[in-house]
Protein backbone atom coordinates (compact mmCIF):
# COMPACT_ATOMS: atom_id res chain seq x y z
CA UNK A 1 0.00 0.00 0.00
CA UNK A 2 1.22 3.05 -1.35
CA UNK A 3 2.17 5.87 2.03
CA UNK A 4 0.58 9.19 2.08
CA UNK A 5 3.01 12.45 1.26
CA UNK A 6 2.52 13.41 5.33
CA UNK A 7 3.27 9.28 6.26
CA UNK A 8 6.26 9.71 4.48
CA UNK A 9 7.50 13.06 5.62
CA UNK A 10 6.56 11.76 9.19
CA UNK A 11 8.84 8.22 8.34
CA UNK A 12 11.47 10.57 7.04
CA UNK A 13 11.66 12.70 10.49
CA UNK A 14 11.40 9.65 12.26
CA UNK A 15 14.49 8.97 10.74
CA UNK A 16 16.25 12.22 11.23
CA UNK A 17 15.26 12.09 14.91
CA UNK A 18 16.12 8.69 15.61
CA UNK A 19 18.51 9.66 18.30
CA UNK A 20 16.68 10.95 20.35
CA UNK A 21 13.41 9.09 19.79
CA UNK A 22 15.23 6.51 21.06
CA UNK A 23 16.87 7.74 24.05
CA UNK A 24 13.30 8.56 24.66
CA UNK A 25 12.18 5.03 24.60
CA UNK A 26 14.76 3.69 26.85
CA UNK A 27 14.06 6.39 29.10
CA UNK A 28 9.99 5.23 29.05
CA UNK A 29 10.60 1.90 29.47
CA UNK A 30 13.06 2.72 32.55
CA UNK A 31 9.92 5.07 33.75
CA UNK A 32 7.12 1.92 33.31
CA UNK A 33 9.50 -0.43 34.67
CA UNK A 34 10.48 1.73 38.12
CA UNK A 35 7.17 3.01 38.60
CA UNK A 36 5.74 -0.52 38.65
CA UNK A 37 8.28 -1.67 41.20
CA UNK A 38 8.44 1.37 43.16
CA UNK A 39 4.80 0.66 44.17
CA UNK A 40 5.13 -3.11 43.94
CA UNK A 41 8.07 -2.52 46.41
CA UNK A 42 6.75 -0.01 48.39
CA UNK A 43 3.24 -2.18 49.10
CA UNK A 44 5.42 -5.06 50.01
CA UNK A 45 7.44 -3.38 52.15
CA UNK A 46 4.73 -1.48 53.88
CA UNK A 47 3.00 -4.30 54.89
CA UNK A 48 5.76 -6.87 55.87
CA UNK A 49 6.75 -3.86 57.98
CA UNK A 50 3.38 -4.00 59.82
CA UNK A 51 3.27 -7.75 60.16
CA UNK A 52 6.94 -8.17 61.60
CA UNK A 53 5.91 -4.99 63.66
CA UNK A 54 2.65 -7.19 64.84
CA UNK A 55 4.30 -10.22 65.37
CA UNK A 56 6.52 -9.02 68.41
CA UNK A 57 9.65 -7.35 69.19
CA UNK A 58 12.02 -10.03 67.40
CA UNK A 59 10.69 -10.21 64.45
CA UNK A 60 10.31 -6.16 64.22
CA UNK A 61 14.23 -6.29 64.86
CA UNK A 62 14.83 -9.32 62.10
CA UNK A 63 13.11 -7.37 59.28
CA UNK A 64 15.16 -5.69 57.35
CA UNK A 65 14.18 -2.21 56.51
CA UNK A 66 17.27 -0.89 54.70
CA UNK A 67 18.04 -2.71 52.03
CA UNK A 68 13.73 -1.97 50.68
CA UNK A 69 13.75 1.41 51.56
CA UNK A 70 17.49 2.23 50.25
CA UNK A 71 15.70 0.02 47.04
CA UNK A 72 12.75 2.30 47.44
CA UNK A 73 14.62 5.59 47.01
CA UNK A 74 16.53 4.63 44.18
CA UNK A 75 13.63 3.95 42.07
CA UNK A 76 11.86 6.99 42.96
CA UNK A 77 15.70 8.68 41.95
CA UNK A 78 16.16 6.39 38.98
CA UNK A 79 12.22 7.18 37.52
CA UNK A 80 12.36 10.93 37.92
CA UNK A 81 15.40 11.35 35.79
CA UNK A 82 13.91 8.82 33.49
CA UNK A 83 10.77 10.73 33.27
CA UNK A 84 13.18 14.35 32.27
CA UNK A 85 14.91 12.29 29.81
CA UNK A 86 11.77 11.35 27.77
CA UNK A 87 10.22 14.46 28.41
CA UNK A 88 12.92 15.98 27.10
CA UNK A 89 14.35 13.89 24.36
CA UNK A 90 10.88 13.17 22.97
CA UNK A 91 9.32 16.80 22.87
CA UNK A 92 13.09 17.78 21.18
CA UNK A 93 12.59 15.50 18.32
CA UNK A 94 8.92 16.55 17.60
CA UNK A 95 9.49 19.94 17.99
CA UNK A 96 12.45 19.46 15.74
CA UNK A 97 10.56 17.38 13.30
CA UNK A 98 7.38 20.44 13.46
CA UNK A 99 10.41 22.42 12.27
CA UNK A 100 11.09 20.86 9.10
CA UNK A 101 7.39 19.79 8.14
CA UNK A 102 5.82 23.40 8.68
CA UNK A 103 7.90 24.63 6.15
CA UNK A 104 7.80 21.93 3.87
CA UNK A 105 3.99 22.27 4.18
CA UNK A 106 3.71 25.92 3.83
CA UNK A 107 6.06 24.93 0.03
CA UNK A 108 3.64 22.69 -1.00
CA UNK A 109 0.93 24.98 -0.48
CA UNK A 110 3.10 27.25 -2.79
CA UNK A 111 3.87 24.92 -5.20
CA UNK A 112 -0.17 23.92 -5.58
CA UNK A 113 -2.02 24.63 -9.00
CA UNK A 114 -3.05 28.33 -8.85
CA UNK A 115 -6.64 27.19 -8.61
CA UNK A 116 -6.26 25.15 -5.44
CA UNK A 117 -3.97 27.48 -3.65
CA UNK A 118 -6.26 30.64 -4.35
CA UNK A 119 -9.11 28.92 -3.05
CA UNK A 120 -7.72 28.34 0.42
CA UNK A 121 -8.27 31.55 2.38
CA UNK A 122 -5.83 32.84 5.13
CA UNK A 123 -7.46 31.83 7.94
CA UNK A 124 -7.65 28.55 6.63
CA UNK A 125 -3.88 28.12 5.53
CA UNK A 126 -3.31 29.33 9.23
CA UNK A 127 -5.24 26.33 10.71
CA UNK A 128 -3.77 23.72 8.70
CA UNK A 129 -0.29 25.26 9.70
CA UNK A 130 -0.53 25.38 13.02
CA UNK A 131 -3.71 23.59 13.99
CA UNK A 132 -3.19 20.34 11.56
CA UNK A 133 0.65 20.47 12.05
CA UNK A 134 0.41 20.89 16.07
CA UNK A 135 -1.92 17.20 15.68
CA UNK A 136 0.59 15.60 13.95
CA UNK A 137 2.97 16.41 16.67
CA UNK A 138 1.11 13.55 18.98
CA UNK A 139 2.68 10.53 16.59
CA UNK A 140 6.15 11.92 17.86
CA UNK A 141 5.64 12.61 21.57
CA UNK A 142 3.88 9.14 21.95
CA UNK A 143 6.21 7.40 19.70
CA UNK A 144 7.96 5.99 23.35
CA UNK A 145 4.51 5.20 25.13
CA UNK A 146 4.53 2.18 23.72
CA UNK A 147 7.74 1.02 25.35
CA UNK A 148 6.97 2.20 28.75
CA UNK A 149 3.78 0.74 28.54
CA UNK A 150 5.30 -2.93 27.65
CA UNK A 151 7.91 -2.31 30.17
CA UNK A 152 5.41 -1.33 32.98
CA UNK A 153 2.93 -4.26 31.81
CA UNK A 154 6.65 -6.29 31.79
CA UNK A 155 6.96 -5.51 35.39
CA UNK A 156 3.68 -5.80 37.01
CA UNK A 157 3.28 -9.38 35.55
CA UNK A 158 6.95 -10.37 36.98
CA UNK A 159 6.08 -9.04 40.13
CA UNK A 160 2.81 -10.55 40.34
CA UNK A 161 4.24 -14.04 39.65
CA UNK A 162 5.70 -13.86 42.87
CA UNK A 163 2.77 -14.38 44.04
CA UNK A 164 1.82 -16.90 41.72
CA UNK A 165 0.85 -17.34 38.18
CA UNK A 166 -2.74 -17.08 38.67
CA UNK A 167 -1.88 -13.35 39.86
CA UNK A 168 -0.08 -12.66 36.73
CA UNK A 169 -2.21 -14.22 34.22
CA UNK A 170 -4.89 -12.14 35.70
CA UNK A 171 -2.98 -8.42 34.79
CA UNK A 172 -2.33 -9.54 31.18
CA UNK A 173 -6.23 -10.36 30.86
CA UNK A 174 -6.94 -6.82 32.62
CA UNK A 175 -4.49 -4.79 30.85
CA UNK A 176 -5.68 -7.02 27.37
CA UNK A 177 -9.26 -6.08 28.24
CA UNK A 178 -8.34 -2.52 28.90
CA UNK A 179 -6.90 -2.02 25.46
CA UNK A 180 -9.83 -3.36 23.65
CA UNK A 181 -12.29 -1.77 25.62
CA UNK A 182 -10.44 1.73 25.14
CA UNK A 183 -10.07 0.51 21.34
CA UNK A 184 -14.22 -0.05 21.09
CA UNK A 185 -15.21 3.59 22.92
CA UNK A 186 -12.53 5.78 21.83
CA UNK A 187 -13.71 4.64 17.78
CA UNK A 188 -17.58 5.49 18.59
CA UNK A 189 -17.21 8.19 21.13
CA UNK A 190 -13.71 9.96 20.98
CA UNK A 191 -12.67 9.79 17.61
CA UNK A 192 -15.64 11.21 15.88
CA UNK A 193 -15.51 13.72 18.24
CA UNK A 194 -11.69 14.71 17.84
CA UNK A 195 -12.17 14.84 13.83
CA UNK A 196 -15.04 17.32 14.03
CA UNK A 197 -13.75 19.14 16.79
CA UNK A 198 -10.66 19.90 14.38
CA UNK A 199 -13.11 20.59 11.26
CA UNK A 200 -15.03 23.32 13.90
CA UNK A 201 -11.69 24.84 15.13
CA UNK A 202 -10.36 25.51 11.57
CA UNK A 203 -13.96 26.96 10.58
CA UNK A 204 -13.90 29.40 13.46
CA UNK A 205 -10.41 30.33 12.73
CA UNK A 206 -11.12 30.98 9.59
CA UNK A 207 -14.46 33.12 10.28
CA UNK A 208 -11.77 34.83 13.07
CA UNK A 209 -9.57 35.93 10.77
CA UNK A 210 -11.61 36.69 8.16
CA UNK A 211 -13.77 39.65 10.46
CA UNK A 212 -10.67 41.10 12.06
CA UNK A 213 -9.32 41.75 8.43
CA UNK A 214 -13.35 43.44 7.98
CA UNK A 215 -13.73 44.97 11.53
CA UNK A 216 -12.97 48.50 9.90
CA UNK A 217 -16.18 48.05 7.48
CA UNK A 218 -18.33 45.91 9.95
CA UNK A 219 -18.06 48.83 12.30
CA UNK A 220 -19.24 51.70 9.55
CA UNK A 221 -21.54 49.69 8.10
CA UNK A 222 -23.70 48.05 11.84
CA UNK A 223 -22.51 44.64 10.52
CA UNK A 224 -21.14 43.35 13.68
CA UNK A 225 -23.94 42.05 14.94
CA UNK A 226 -24.32 39.27 12.17
CA UNK A 227 -20.63 38.98 12.51
CA UNK A 228 -20.60 38.36 16.58
CA UNK A 229 -23.65 35.98 15.78
CA UNK A 230 -21.74 33.88 13.22
CA UNK A 231 -18.55 33.71 15.64
CA UNK A 232 -21.05 32.65 18.49
CA UNK A 233 -22.85 30.23 17.06
CA UNK A 234 -19.31 28.59 15.70
CA UNK A 235 -17.78 28.84 18.73
CA UNK A 236 -20.81 27.00 20.38
CA UNK A 237 -20.77 24.54 18.17
CA UNK A 238 -17.03 23.91 19.02
CA UNK A 239 -17.47 24.16 22.79
CA UNK A 240 -20.41 20.88 22.06
CA UNK A 241 -17.71 19.19 20.28
CA UNK A 242 -15.35 19.43 23.22
CA UNK A 243 -18.32 18.56 25.65
CA UNK A 244 -18.77 15.59 23.41
CA UNK A 245 -15.61 14.70 23.99
CA UNK A 246 -14.78 15.30 27.24
CA UNK A 247 -18.17 12.99 27.86
CA UNK A 248 -16.07 10.03 26.42
CA UNK A 249 -13.08 11.14 28.00
CA UNK A 250 -15.04 10.17 31.39
CA UNK A 251 -16.10 6.91 29.98
CA UNK A 252 -12.87 5.74 29.04
CA UNK A 253 -11.92 6.74 32.50
CA UNK A 254 -14.90 5.24 34.13
CA UNK A 255 -14.32 1.78 32.40
CA UNK A 256 -10.03 2.02 33.04
CA UNK A 257 -11.24 2.45 36.74
CA UNK A 258 -13.76 -0.36 37.19
CA UNK A 259 -11.08 -2.36 35.38
CA UNK A 260 -8.50 -1.60 37.65
CA UNK A 261 -10.79 -2.32 40.78
CA UNK A 262 -11.74 -5.91 39.06
CA UNK A 263 -7.68 -6.45 38.10
CA UNK A 264 -7.01 -5.79 42.02
CA UNK A 265 -9.76 -8.02 43.25
CA UNK A 266 -9.14 -10.77 41.18
CA UNK A 267 -5.13 -10.50 41.95
CA UNK A 268 -6.41 -10.49 45.35
CA UNK A 269 -8.09 -13.56 45.81
CA UNK A 270 -5.40 -15.69 43.59
CA UNK A 271 -2.70 -14.40 45.42
CA UNK A 272 -4.58 -15.42 48.56
CA UNK A 273 -2.48 -18.59 48.96
CA UNK A 274 0.96 -16.51 49.18
CA UNK A 275 2.07 -14.26 51.79
CA UNK A 276 0.34 -10.81 52.69
CA UNK A 277 2.99 -8.78 51.74
CA UNK A 278 3.03 -10.36 48.13
CA UNK A 279 -0.35 -10.48 47.51
CA UNK A 280 0.10 -6.83 48.23
CA UNK A 281 2.84 -6.33 46.27
CA UNK A 282 0.95 -8.55 43.10
CA UNK A 283 -2.47 -6.33 43.92
CA UNK A 284 -0.33 -3.10 43.49
CA UNK A 285 1.57 -4.08 40.46
CA UNK A 286 -1.81 -4.62 39.10
CA UNK A 287 -2.64 -1.40 39.35
CA UNK A 288 0.68 -0.12 37.87
CA UNK A 289 -0.12 -2.26 35.34
CA UNK A 290 -3.19 -0.87 33.75
CA UNK A 291 -2.11 2.62 34.53
CA UNK A 292 0.87 1.59 32.22
CA UNK A 293 -1.57 0.74 29.15
CA UNK A 294 -3.19 4.26 30.12
CA UNK A 295 -0.98 6.41 27.64
CA UNK A 296 -1.76 3.28 24.73
CA UNK A 297 -5.57 4.13 25.27
CA UNK A 298 -5.20 8.04 25.45
CA UNK A 299 -3.29 7.58 22.13
CA UNK A 300 -6.48 5.99 20.79
CA UNK A 301 -8.52 8.49 22.17
CA UNK A 302 -6.46 11.36 19.90
CA UNK A 303 -6.62 9.33 16.75
CA UNK A 304 -9.50 11.22 15.48
CA UNK A 305 -8.21 14.13 15.57
CA UNK A 306 -4.86 13.34 13.69
CA UNK A 307 -6.26 11.20 11.25
CA UNK A 308 -8.49 14.41 10.22
CA UNK A 309 -5.05 16.77 10.29
CA UNK A 310 -3.33 13.79 8.26
CA UNK A 311 -6.46 13.99 5.74
CA UNK A 312 -6.41 17.88 4.91
CA UNK A 313 -2.26 18.19 4.97
CA UNK A 314 -2.17 15.12 2.34
CA UNK A 315 -4.67 17.72 0.26
CA UNK A 316 -1.46 19.98 0.53
CA UNK A 317 1.67 18.04 0.33
CA UNK A 318 0.98 16.05 -2.39
CA UNK A 319 2.42 19.07 -4.37
CA UNK A 320 5.99 18.76 -4.94
CA UNK A 321 7.61 22.18 -5.23
CA UNK A 322 9.40 22.73 -8.34
CA UNK A 323 13.32 23.01 -8.48
CA UNK A 324 13.85 26.16 -9.98
CA UNK A 325 15.22 26.13 -13.54
CA UNK A 326 18.87 27.53 -14.46
CA UNK A 327 18.03 30.94 -15.66
CA UNK A 328 18.81 31.66 -19.14
CA UNK A 329 21.66 34.04 -19.67
CA UNK A 330 20.69 37.53 -21.12
CA UNK A 331 16.87 39.50 -21.02
CA UNK A 332 14.56 37.31 -22.44
CA UNK A 333 12.07 39.37 -24.53
CA UNK A 334 8.32 39.19 -24.20
CA UNK A 335 5.26 38.64 -26.39
CA UNK A 336 2.16 39.87 -24.71
CA UNK A 337 -1.35 40.94 -26.59
CA UNK A 338 0.09 40.72 -29.97
CA UNK A 339 2.71 43.35 -29.29
CA UNK A 340 6.35 41.59 -29.67
CA UNK A 341 8.08 43.30 -26.81
CA UNK A 342 11.91 43.21 -26.72
CA UNK A 343 14.04 43.91 -23.16
CA UNK A 344 13.95 46.94 -21.73
CA UNK A 345 10.52 47.83 -23.36
CA UNK A 346 7.99 49.49 -21.77
CA UNK A 347 4.15 48.56 -21.94
CA UNK A 348 0.75 49.65 -20.62
CA UNK A 349 -2.62 47.69 -20.32
CA UNK A 350 -5.06 49.66 -20.39
CA UNK A 351 -9.15 49.09 -20.20
CA UNK A 352 -11.91 49.06 -18.19
CA UNK A 353 -12.41 48.14 -15.00
CA UNK A 354 -12.99 44.49 -14.92
CA UNK A 355 -11.05 43.81 -18.12
CA UNK A 356 -8.85 41.33 -16.68
CA UNK A 357 -5.50 43.51 -16.82
CA UNK A 358 -4.59 42.47 -13.29
CA UNK A 359 -5.40 38.52 -14.38
CA UNK A 360 -3.02 39.31 -17.21
CA UNK A 361 0.02 40.06 -15.23
CA UNK A 362 -1.18 37.14 -12.59
CA UNK A 363 -0.75 34.93 -15.48
CA UNK A 364 2.47 35.98 -16.46
CA UNK A 365 3.46 35.35 -12.84
CA UNK A 366 2.09 31.57 -12.84
CA UNK A 367 -0.27 32.87 -10.40
CA UNK A 368 -3.13 32.05 -12.66
CA UNK A 369 -3.57 29.36 -15.56
CA UNK A 370 -2.72 31.27 -18.37
CA UNK A 371 -4.12 29.95 -21.77
CA UNK A 372 -2.64 28.82 -24.97
CA UNK A 373 -1.02 32.29 -26.89
CA UNK A 374 -1.88 34.06 -24.07
CA UNK A 375 1.93 35.26 -23.69
CA UNK A 376 5.17 33.71 -24.48
CA UNK A 377 8.60 34.52 -22.71
CA UNK A 378 11.53 33.99 -25.19
CA UNK A 379 9.32 32.79 -27.98
CA UNK A 380 7.93 29.57 -25.58
CA UNK A 381 4.01 29.89 -25.00
CA UNK A 382 3.36 31.02 -21.29
CA UNK A 383 0.52 28.11 -20.87
CA UNK A 384 3.37 25.37 -20.85
CA UNK A 385 6.29 27.12 -18.86
CA UNK A 386 5.92 26.19 -14.93
CA UNK A 387 5.45 28.92 -12.65
CA UNK A 388 8.76 28.14 -11.56
CA UNK A 389 10.47 29.02 -15.01
CA UNK A 390 8.38 31.95 -15.07
CA UNK A 391 8.51 34.06 -11.81
CA UNK A 392 12.50 34.29 -11.93
CA UNK A 393 11.61 36.90 -15.43
CA UNK A 394 9.52 39.18 -13.31
CA UNK A 395 9.78 41.73 -10.08
CA UNK A 396 5.84 42.43 -9.19
CA UNK A 397 4.46 45.32 -7.45
CA UNK A 398 0.92 44.09 -6.65
CA UNK A 399 -2.56 46.16 -6.74
CA UNK A 400 -3.59 44.93 -3.19
CA UNK A 401 0.32 46.01 -1.37
CA UNK A 402 1.01 42.79 1.11
CA UNK A 403 3.17 43.70 3.74
CA UNK A 404 4.13 41.22 6.34
CA UNK A 405 3.73 42.05 10.37
CA UNK A 406 7.57 42.92 10.50
CA UNK A 407 9.81 45.97 10.16
CA UNK A 408 10.38 47.48 6.93
CA UNK A 409 13.64 45.97 6.44
CA UNK A 410 12.19 42.43 6.56
CA UNK A 411 9.52 43.49 4.16
CA UNK A 412 12.11 44.76 1.76
CA UNK A 413 14.22 41.62 2.23
CA UNK A 414 11.51 39.59 1.26
CA UNK A 415 12.38 40.25 -2.61
CA UNK A 416 16.02 40.68 -2.16
CA UNK A 417 17.76 38.70 1.25
CA UNK A 418 20.85 39.58 0.67
CA UNK A 419 20.28 43.26 0.09
CA UNK A 420 22.56 46.04 2.21
CA UNK A 421 21.26 48.72 3.58
CA UNK A 422 22.60 50.93 1.07
CA UNK A 423 20.71 49.14 -1.47
CA UNK A 424 17.31 49.44 0.60
CA UNK A 425 18.09 53.15 0.89
CA UNK A 426 18.26 53.22 -2.83
CA UNK A 427 14.95 51.56 -3.59
CA UNK A 428 12.85 53.80 -0.91
CA UNK A 429 14.31 56.60 -2.68
CA UNK A 430 13.22 55.60 -6.00
CA UNK A 431 9.81 54.81 -4.80
CA UNK A 432 9.48 58.41 -3.22
CA UNK A 433 9.41 57.09 0.43
CA UNK A 434 13.31 57.30 2.28
CA UNK A 435 12.31 60.22 3.56
CA UNK A 436 9.52 59.08 5.75
CA UNK A 437 11.43 55.93 6.25
CA UNK A 438 13.88 58.29 7.95
CA UNK A 439 11.78 59.98 10.16
CA UNK A 440 10.89 56.90 11.90
CA UNK A 441 12.71 55.79 15.14
CA UNK A 442 14.09 52.89 13.76
CA UNK A 443 14.45 53.44 10.44
CA UNK A 444 15.24 50.12 8.61
CA UNK A 445 13.75 48.49 11.61
CA UNK A 446 10.69 50.11 12.39
CA UNK A 447 7.51 48.47 13.19
CA UNK A 448 4.57 48.38 10.35
CA UNK A 449 2.24 46.30 12.41
CA UNK A 450 -0.25 43.79 10.99
CA UNK A 451 -0.22 44.04 7.34
CA UNK A 452 1.07 47.23 7.69
CA UNK A 453 -1.33 49.05 9.15
CA UNK A 454 0.81 51.79 10.96
CA UNK A 455 1.34 52.69 7.31
CA UNK A 456 -0.97 54.92 4.96
CA UNK A 457 -2.43 52.86 1.97
CA UNK A 458 -0.18 55.45 -0.09
CA UNK A 459 2.83 54.39 1.94
CA UNK A 460 2.09 50.64 1.64
CA UNK A 461 2.29 50.73 -1.69
CA UNK A 462 5.20 52.62 -2.21
CA UNK A 463 7.12 50.42 0.30
CA UNK A 464 5.70 47.42 -2.01
CA UNK A 465 7.22 49.31 -5.12
CA UNK A 466 10.18 49.61 -3.69
CA UNK A 467 9.98 45.90 -2.67
CA UNK A 468 9.74 45.29 -6.22
CA UNK A 469 12.52 47.09 -7.97
CA UNK A 470 14.93 45.57 -5.30
CA UNK A 471 14.30 42.61 -7.39
CA UNK A 472 17.13 41.72 -9.80
CA UNK A 473 14.49 40.81 -12.94
CA UNK A 474 14.72 41.51 -16.49
CA UNK A 475 10.87 42.85 -15.99
CA UNK A 476 8.99 44.75 -13.61
CA UNK A 477 5.38 44.45 -13.28
CA UNK A 478 3.61 47.25 -11.48
CA UNK A 479 -0.41 47.44 -11.11
CA UNK A 480 -1.90 50.60 -10.07
CA UNK A 481 1.70 51.66 -8.58
CA UNK A 482 0.74 55.37 -7.91
CA UNK A 483 -3.14 54.45 -6.97
CA UNK A 484 -3.80 56.99 -3.84
CA UNK A 485 -1.38 59.55 -3.77
CA UNK A 486 -1.31 62.99 -4.12
CA UNK A 487 -0.59 64.68 -7.52
CA UNK A 488 2.83 65.46 -6.20
CA UNK A 489 4.55 62.03 -4.46
CA UNK A 490 2.69 60.79 -7.71
CA UNK A 491 4.79 62.97 -10.32
CA UNK A 492 7.85 62.54 -8.01
CA UNK A 493 7.17 58.31 -8.08
CA UNK A 494 7.25 58.54 -12.13
CA UNK A 495 9.97 60.70 -12.53
CA UNK A 496 11.99 58.27 -10.41
CA UNK A 497 10.71 55.46 -11.64
CA UNK A 498 11.98 56.75 -15.18
CA UNK A 499 15.25 57.09 -14.32
CA UNK A 500 15.53 53.93 -12.53
CA UNK A 501 14.00 52.19 -16.17
CA UNK A 502 16.84 53.79 -17.96
CA UNK A 503 19.64 53.22 -15.77
CA UNK A 504 18.98 49.55 -15.19
CA UNK A 505 17.65 48.85 -18.89
CA UNK A 506 14.60 46.56 -17.13
CA UNK A 507 11.28 46.38 -18.86
CA UNK A 508 7.88 47.48 -17.64
CA UNK A 509 4.65 45.84 -18.20
CA UNK A 510 2.26 48.82 -16.15
CA UNK A 511 -1.83 48.66 -15.60
CA UNK A 512 -2.70 52.00 -14.11
CA UNK A 513 -6.31 54.46 -15.24
CA UNK A 514 -3.96 57.31 -14.27
CA UNK A 515 -2.35 59.60 -16.84
CA UNK A 516 0.97 60.32 -14.68
CA UNK A 517 2.15 56.71 -15.03
CA UNK A 518 0.93 56.07 -18.45
CA UNK A 519 3.37 58.43 -20.05
CA UNK A 520 6.37 55.96 -18.50
CA UNK A 521 5.33 53.40 -21.64
CA UNK A 522 6.35 54.17 -25.67
CA UNK A 523 3.02 52.10 -26.30
CA UNK A 524 -0.49 51.07 -24.90
CA UNK A 525 -2.81 48.07 -25.74
CA UNK A 526 -6.33 47.80 -24.38
CA UNK A 527 -6.96 44.25 -22.82
CA UNK A 528 -9.84 42.82 -24.15
CA UNK A 529 -11.88 40.78 -21.16
CA UNK A 530 -9.74 38.33 -19.53
CA UNK A 531 -12.47 35.33 -17.99
CA UNK A 532 -11.17 33.90 -14.91
CA UNK A 533 -11.64 30.07 -14.83
CA UNK A 534 -14.61 29.08 -13.20
CA UNK A 535 -13.63 27.71 -9.66
CA UNK A 536 -10.03 30.33 -9.52
CA UNK A 537 -11.34 31.43 -6.38
CA UNK A 538 -13.86 29.75 -4.26
CA UNK A 539 -15.58 32.23 -1.98
CA UNK A 540 -17.97 31.76 1.31
CA UNK A 541 -20.56 33.24 2.61
CA UNK A 542 -19.38 34.60 6.10
CA UNK A 543 -22.52 35.99 7.26
CA UNK A 544 -25.33 33.80 6.76
CA UNK A 545 -28.13 35.47 4.72
CA UNK A 546 -31.28 35.65 7.11
CA UNK A 547 -33.89 32.64 6.42
CA UNK A 548 -37.57 33.44 5.35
Amino acid sequence: MTKSPLSKLVAEQRRRQAGPLITAAIAAAVVGAGSTALLGLSGWFITGAALAGVAGLAAAQAFNVLLPSATIRLLAILRTVARYGERLQGHAAALDALAAIRPRLFAALAAAPPREALAISRGEAAARLVQDVDAVETRFVRLSAPWGAGAGVGMAVALAALAGIGPALAILVAVAAHLVLARILTRRLSAPAGAAIQAAAGELKEALAAFAAAAPELRVYGAEGPALDRIAMLGDRLDALKVRAARAQGILGLSEGALTGIAVAAVLALAAPASAPLAALAALAAVMAVEAAAPIARAFDQDGAAEAAGERLDALLRHAPQDTPPTKAGRPALRLQGQELPPGARLALTGPTGSGKTTRLEQLLGLRPAPTGAFALDGEDGANLPPAALRPAFAYAPQDAALLAGTVRENLKLAAPTATDETLWAALDDAALADRVRALPQGLDAWVGEAGERLSGGERRRLSLARALLRDAPWLLLDEPTEGLDPATEAQVVARLDARLRRTGQGLVLVSHRKAPLTLCEQAVAVETVSRPVGSVISRPMIEPAKP
